[in-house]
């Protein structure tokens, strides 16, 4: 079944954001964390409709197959997180950089939650794909050890373009807009702070 498409947020109105936390720790307690915790905070100040997904705290067999991608019936946990997707109008996925991408987690998440019939579907005529989730932006938050510019200019910021463009864009989400955060371990309080700021501007501003 296609996904509802969200309506196109207008200015004055309220908006349905679900916020995707992607560090694979489930104990928390990281700057990650704290970062998607402003962002709702902002947002629900500015009455914001809220959803939160820990996607490491979700159970998330790992698909093996391409029969099993598009044939075996996605956990319970994956449909819940399919009908928040479904609901949203924005998304907000935070995570840590590991190698050069996202987390292994996280991937497995999206390979399991951005299904054929879900997220797309086959073209008429069987040539390509339709892409059903079209009418929903996205932010990415993601933490890194190295400064954001080398990230950005030096490796081209070649695993975030892959899950922007392969993977979201794909299934019609966008615009993506990005928010890189970089020398994460050399961050003082007063640089955090300013980031958690940041984050929950953004939240208030549903961008």
């Amino acid at each position: 079944m296609r996904a509802a498409s969200a309506t196109h947020r207008t200015t004055g109105l309220k908006n349905r954001i679900a916020i995707f936390q992607g560090h694979p720790d489930p104990a928390g307690r990281h700057f990650g964390h704290a970062l998607a915790d402003a962002y709702a905070q902002g947002a629900r100040q500015a009455g914001h409709e809220i959803r939160q997904i820990d996607i490491a705290r979700l159970e998330l067999p790992l698909l093996r197959t391409r029969e099993e991608w598009e044939t075996l019936p996605p956990p319970q946990a994956v449909l819940e997180a399919q009908e928040t997707i479904a609901w949203m109008e924005h998304m907000v996925l935070v995570f840590p950089l590991w190698l050069g991408t996202m987390p292994a987690l996280v991937k497995a998440f999206l390979e399991q939650a951005l299904r054929p019939g879900f997220a797309i579907a086959t073209a008429p005529g069987g040539r390509g794909w339709t892409r059903l989730l079209t009418g929903k932006s996205a932010r990415i938050v993601v933490t890194m050890g190295m400064p954001s510019f080398v990230y950005r200019w030096y490796f081209g910021s070649h695993g975030l373009k892959g899950l922007e463009r392969n993977i979201l864009s794909f299934c019609g989400i966008g615009p993506v807009a990005e928010t890189l955060i970089g020398n994460i371990e050399a961050c003082g309080d007063a640089k955090r702070a300013q980031w958690l700021a940041r984050l929950r501007a953004l939240g208030r501003d549903a961008r």
